[in-house]
């Protein structure tokens, strides 16, 4: 389905360099795919809550720095 947008230069050559794609087109449906994908992880993380842990910050912060 062919469309007519204005899109500001600067916003289409960040995006371009982000995504690293090439043509305006492949730069605008790889941004559409990106928003719908974090919106789906976003919708999967609230879904899925929260866990209990039972660790303590500290206890987070060092399994982290182990890493």
């Amino acid at each position: 389905m062919r469309r007519t947008v204005i899109i500001e230069d600067s916003l289409l050559d960040d995006a371009r360099l982000l995504l690293g794609t090439k043509g305006i087109r492949d730069t605008v449906e790889e941004a559409l795919r990106e928003v719908i994908r974090r919106h789906r992880l976003e919708q999967l993380r609230k879904s899925l809550g929260t866990m209990e842990l039972g660790l303590t910050l500290e206890e987070v912060t060092r399994l982290r720095d182990a890493e």
